[in-house]
Formats: structure tokens, sequence, C-alpha cells
């Protein structure tokens, strides 16, 4: 039965989407990494506890770590229920999931050493197949707080500043685009308002894609719209400072920012006139369990937030 979640003093409805089955939790599985998909679908993936350890320093899901390598159960939630895939051996400690075209999906490490001798940067992104296979494996930067993927299965990322001042070419840029093989298809050049600072979210309305970037603090969050076939590029001043959650749709978009490891967030609706998005709303919604990183992604004018072990949409 899907559950609807309001805040106490507005009509915003929050629909639930997805919750971790009891039986799960009885057998000692923790919901990890997760991506929404273009299509509607939800994808999490599980991974027994047996092949966990738990960092001291971090809250909620985030303080569980991957013994390498593992094995993890990916869950794939569609309108028409669930699909679960076993995948074996893997050796990345993933930061990121992320869904691609013909039910195939990524794993991204949020960082990557350089290897050996020859200072190049070690993989950590690994293409798997339907099935759970390893296709391929490459690089897609370093320091990656933000991460999403298109329809057509380009992938797109937000790096942080351990990664932007750390060497690495396209993280040095701030964003960077990608295909599945590896090759770096998109930079921002000198197209962006100023040098990014950290990367916040990421979104994507139909074929564009949108990363959310804040800088130093007298320039403030900006909301960047990337056209993938054009490669154009526009970037706004954000109305909320370093959203954990954005999703556009058209005019009007909303963005959500977490009261870290508690069960609240700020929601902001906002409009674009043509040349300024601006806030038209702001409620403190009650949600259904504790938020912390890596909360929100942004599809087609929904936002998926995760509150715990509960996954909640929010239309823009």
């Amino acid at each position: 039965m899907r559950r609807q979640w309001m805040s106490a003093h507005s009509d915003i409805a929050m629909h639930e989407a997805w919750r971790l089955p009891a039986a799960d939790t009885f057998r000692r599985y923790r919901a990890l990494w997760w991506s929404a998909g273009p299509a509607g679908e939800l994808a999490v993936m599980l991974v027994n506890r047996r092949h966990l350890e738990r960092s001291r320093y971090g809250k909620g899901w985030l303080a569980w770590r991957p013994k390498d390598p593992f094995t993890g159960q990916l869950v794939t939630v569609t309108a028409q229920g669930e699909r679960r895939t076993t995948v074996e051996d893997v050796r990345v400690r993933p930061s990121h999931l992320a869904l691609l075209p013909d039910s195939r999906f990524l794993l991204v490490s949020g960082r990557t050493p350089r290897s050996g001798a020859d200072g190049l940067w070690a993989p950590n992104a690994v293409v798997f197949s339907p099935s759970g296979t390893p296709e391929n494996e490459f690089c897609v930067g370093d320091d990656i707080p933000a991460l999403v993927t298109d329809r057509h299965g380009g992938i797109w990322t937000a790096y942080g500043d351990e990664g932007i001042y750390g060497g690495h070419p396209e993280s040095g840029a701030g964003l960077a685009g990608w295909n599945t093989e590896g090759r770096a298809t998109w930079g921002p050049g000198d197209r962006l308002p100023a040098q990014p600072l950290e990367g916040c979210t990421a979104a994507t309305e139909d074929d564009r894609v949108w990363l959310v970037w804040y800088t130093h603090s007298r320039s403030g969050t900006f909301l960047t719209r990337v056209t993938p076939s054009t490669g154009e590029v526009t970037s706004h001043r954000s109305p909320v400072h370093q959203p954990d959650g954005f999703a556009v749709r058209g005019d009007r978009a909303v963005l959500t920012r977490r009261d870290h490891n508690r069960r609240t967030v700020e929601l902001t609706r906002a409009a674009f006139d043509g040349t300024t998005w601006t806030a038209t709303e702001r409620r403190t919604l009650h949600v259904p369990g504790r938020v912390v990183g890596r909360c929100g992604q942004g599809r087609d004018g929904v936002l998926w937030l995760r509150t715990g072990d509960t996954w909640l949409r929010v239309e823009a």
C-alpha cells in the first residue's frame, strides 16, 4: 500500500515509492547506493551485513562500507513490481549507482587514486550487464559528490574541491560528461559564470541534464543546464543555497535541503521568469526516516528523496 506524507503546515504531498521490506532487514541486508531512472524506475543496491563494515564517522546508510570484494543484490522497482539481480565479486567501493539503457547499470566510486609508478588514474566506474556481469571499467574523475545518467546512457558528474584542485584534468573543470567507454564527451570550458567549488546534486529533464554546484560564498549556488545534443549550456543562480535535491519541469522546480540526520527537510518551490529562478514557497516537511547525504535526485519533474530506508516522490 502506497502512503502519502504531508507537512504539518502545508498541503504538499510526498508519495511513498518504496521502502526496504522487513524480510530484507531480518536477513541483515542494508540498502546502500540508489538511483532513479528516466522511466520512473527506482534501483537500490542491497548488501548483506557480513560484507560490510561501519565507519564511526558517518551517519545513516553512508556509514556502511563494503569489504572488497563483495556481493550485492540490485532491486529494480517499477510499476509492475520488483526485479532482483545478484551482482557478485564487486571490486569497486561504490559511492553512486546509476541506470543505463537496456537494463545495464553503473557503479562508481567517488574517489580514485593514482595507480602505480606511471601516475595514471585508477578505474573507479564499472558498467554491468543486465545479468550483473562486468562489461567495462574506466575512470570518470576524482571526488564525485553528484552523478546522474541521461536517457541515452551519458554519464554526468559534478566534482568536489579535492577533485577540482587535485590534478585530474576533467575533475578540474568542476563538471563533466562521459560515455560508457570512459571517454569525456563534454566539458564546460569557459561557459560557467564562476569556477565551481563543490557539486551539490543533479537532475534530468527530458533530454537535458542539470548539474547543481556552488562556488565561493559571494557568488553562491548555480543551476547549470546542459543540452547534450548541442552542447548548449545555461546557468542561473539557485534560489536555494547548496540544495541536496533538485527537480525541474519547464519553468517550475522543487529543491530540498536536509536537516542532517533528522526527519525533516526544507522544501522550496521555485518559478523561472525567463531570467531568474525565484522561490515561491518554502516549507519544512516531516519525513518517515532520517535524511543524510546523497538523498535527492531529480527525474523529469519528479524529485526522488531518500529518508532512511524509505523513498519518496515529490512533483515539481
